[in-house]
């Protein structure tokens, strides 16, 4: 009696559940499943959505027309707090480093540090089926480069500079063989091709391959990776840099500093691999790969709404009209006067996190480096863009005009004078050029709306 019993509260419990999920012909809907998406990635602030005039707010005396002020809406994003510094880019390079060594020895060469091959369900392997390096093992890297244990440095002899490249005495990584590769589907070209019947997914996907095809205009070289160090003397022909060039990006003093002699292309890369590096703990978590959206850079119209900290008509992000503070002390680091660079405290770039952050809680959106945006520069746009979220884009193909491959570059650094810090203010340089006064931060949508969010 006691089992009979229990059987038929378990068929009634049944019953109930399923008429509350649709059992009876009702809509439910499919839900996903439910996870924490709303927190804020580490080292990141939130800027809410809001409104707010965008442009500049002087007279504009030249009638040059270059930046109209315009009431512009913007929806809410997470913003990295700071410039992305030299040691957080060289976890990028790093992980390109030991990504290139290990597939250059594969899993034969290298079984400790890749996953077991995928096998099918009576134990054979998976035909096709590649194995995948296991990041867990790899951990900061330092275990693949020794000789002891599951060291593999001597088997990595092609990895650095040899031969008539090499100098005496010492094992230096050869920085042209650090290449990131990777793929994605380009909205763009899906809503430029939408109607056409004969397009299929293939011709929406942008690879940067090892090996591109030279007859597909979406296939490109792989991206180099690592700064170039040398633009500290190619910026300034006539100028003792050279201490810089040799120890800026990899010296420890200069790990919280700022990363320059990055390309705009550098820095889309490394937006997407942060946004693989996160989507590989998502799924370890059993989270959908877009559990967060994607990192990119901000738009132009982005960065002067964040660089605004929420107030209107401002000339700098610490608000204005002047550049020092009640105490005589710089707010930011430019080339002060005619020429002054030292007065700010520092001579070239400064810690990511010198001077006091604006009303959001940024720092450096003026000064230090200029910054990179993913707006195609484009003076007659202004006319065409929405006034929400408003940007303008276009990548640039190798074969296309320089004038096809300006990106708008905003913020001012520490090279650059008074007026190219402020809000509205910005200029252009060339995707794949690299400088020692431009570097760049990410964003990253914020899922959703939530009027109830605070920080």
């Amino acid at each position: 009696m006691k089992n009979l019993y229990i059987v038929g509260c378990m068929i009634i419990t049944g019953l109930l559940s399923s008429c509350g999920k649709g059992g009876q012909g009702e809509l439910v809907g499919v839900y996903n499943k439910k996870f924490k998406n709303n927190r804020v990635p580490l080292g990141m602030v939130y800027i809410p959505p809001g409104r707010t005039l965008i442009g500049m707010s002087d007279e504009d005396i030249t009638n040059s027309q270059s930046a109209p002020s315009r009431m512009t809406s913007f929806s809410a994003f997470f913003m990295d707090q700071t410039e992305i510094s030299n040691a957080e880019y060289r976890q990028f390079v790093n992980w390109v480093r030991d990504s290139v060594a290990l597939t250059s020895l594969g899993p034969s060469g290298a079984a400790a540090y890749f996953k077991p091959a995928p096998t099918n369900s009576n134990g054979s392997a998976v035909l096709g089926a590649n194995q995948n390096i296991d990041w867990k093992k790899v951990g900061n890297g330092s275990g693949i480069w020794s000789t002891k244990g599951n060291g593999l440095g001597s088997k990595l002899n092609d990895m650095y500079y040899s031969g008539a490249d090499a100098l005496p005495g010492r094992n230096e990584i050869d920085i042209r063989k650090l290449k990131y590769a990777y793929s994605y589907v380009s909205t763009d070209l899906a809503v430029a091709g939408r109607k056409d019947p004969n397009k299929k997914r293939q011709d929406f996907i942008v690879s940067y391959t090892d090996n591109p095809d030279s007859g597909n205009p979406n296939s490109h070289p792989s991206i180099a990776v690592y700064p170039d160090t040398l633009v500290w003397k190619v910026d300034y022909s006539y100028s003792q840099n050279d201490p810089m060039v040799k120890t800026y990006f990899n010296h420890p003093s200069y790990d919280d500093y700022p990363v320059v002699g990055v390309t705009w292309e550098q820095a889309t890369a490394f937006c997407v691999w942060r946004t693989r590096l996160y989507e590989s703990v998502a799924v370890a978590r059993k989270q959908p790969l877009n559990a967060r959206p994607e990192y990119q850079l901000p738009s132009e119209a982005q960065f002067e709404y964040a660089a605004r900290g929420g107030n209107i008509k401002t000339k700098y992000p610490w608000g204005g009209p002047y550049v020092r503070n009640t105490k005589g002390c710089m707010q930011a680091n430019f080339k002060v006067g005619r020429g002054n660079y030292s007065d700010d405290g520092g001579l070239y770039t400064v810690n990511v996190k010198s001077y006091f952050p604006n009303d959001y809680g940024l720092y450096n959106m003026a000064g230090n480096v200029a910054e990179w945006t993913i707006t195609a520069y484009n003076q007659s746009a202004a006319p065409m863009l929405l006034d929400f979220n408003p940007n303008f884009t276009y990548v640039a193909k190798a074969a296309d005009s320089k004038y096809l491959k300006r990106k708008v570059v905003r913020g001012g650094s520490w090279k650059d004078i008074g007026f190219f810090l402020q809000n509205a203010v910005g200029t252009y340089e060339y995707q794949d050029q690299a400088r020692s006064y431009i570097g760049f931060r990410c964003i990253s949508a914020y899922p959703g709306t939530d009027i109830t969010y605070k920080n």
